[in-house]
């Protein structure tokens, strides 16, 4: 998890993510970020989540540092993945330095650097733009500006993954920017909101190829989803124990019959994230990049 120094309202970013609302003036903006950040991290050391913190620099300006799951991901294998991203002050996020800490602790076999696509114009922005399924290597995305097809094929022909792709939209038929605030993929459920998908063919995919996998699948509603509700993610303690990660809104906006089915699955672990979430458009999972890497013999 990267600490900030520079959170803000991204304008590079606003346009093509319509979770992002400007609600708080920049001088404050990061003051509360802060907080509501180290209020997340002690809320999960305090579930028993080994949490790696790594301070943001001043330099250079990287108003959306705080979601690092955007340009990189850690597999069990030891391969790392870096990804393209659409906005320009978010390629400075991509930081050697993070690698270089982690083969501390852990053992990285192989970089893969899929950035050059940037040139091109064409992104995938990690897992964001996917939600990876790891047993089964399965990646769900949805095709957006900031999910390229081409982008996202190669990444599973690289990684050994299967390719779900589908198409969806918001209740303005807007499309989603990241597949992660739609859906959560964990061991043995998902959560999503299938109303997004309005291509039957493509839902039809999405939902056979949950059910064939054993998930139990938990349906939110668009309502839901706008604050947060599919932006989760399912971790282990130190203890082995499952938590499933979200923000004080998504937990909110529940019911309690989908709470009880969750509490089936893990013990639900949240924060109160409002001014990342609503200045940054993104929730607790896009705060998370969880290391897969194997530990250092």
């Amino acid at each position: 998890m990267i600490r900030p120094v520079n959170f803000d309202f991204n304008e590079e970013t606003a346009g093509s993510n319509a979770f992002q609302k400007r609600n708080t003036d920049k001088s404050s903006a990061n003051e509360q970020a802060q907080w509501e950040f180290d209020g997340m991290v002690n809320i999960l050391r305090e579930n028993g989540v080994d949490v790696t913190v790594i301070d943001d620099t001043p330099d250079p300006y990287t108003p959306d540092s705080i979601f690092p799951n955007n340009w990189i991901s850690f597999h069990h294998n030891g391969d790392i993945f870096l990804y393209p991203m659409q906005a320009e002050n978010r390629r400075l996020e991509r930081r050697e330095d993070i690698i270089a800490q982690l083969e501390d602790v852990f053992e990285v076999k192989h970089i893969t650097d899929l950035s050059s696509f940037e040139q091109e114009g064409k992104f995938l922005e990690g897992t964001g733009s996917m939600v990876l399924d790891r047993v089964n290597k399965i990646a769900y995305a949805c095709i957006s500006p900031r999910t390229d097809r081409e982008v996202l094929a190669l990444f599973c022909e690289q990684a050994g993954y299967k390719e779900v792709s589908f198409h969806a939209y918001d209740e303005y038929h807007m499309p989603i920017y990241h597949t992660n605030v739609l859906m959560c993929v964990g061991s043995t459920f998902a959560v999503i909101c299938l109303d997004s998908i309005t291509d039957d063919d493509e839902k039809n995919e999405v939902t056979s190829i949950l059910k064939l996998t054993h998930k139990e699948i938990i349906g939110i509603s668009f309502g839901q989803m706008n604050h947060f509700a599919g932006n989760m993610l399912e971790v282990k303690n130190k203890d082995g124990e499952t938590l499933i990660v979200m923000s004080q809104n998504a937990f909110n906006a529940l019911d309690d019959e989908q709470k009880g089915v969750l509490e089936r699955f893990g013990k639900m672990v949240y924060a109160d994230i409002n001014t990342i979430e609503t200045n940054g458009g993104g929730s607790a999972r896009c705060m998370m990049a969880e290391v897969h890497l194997p530990e250092s013999r």
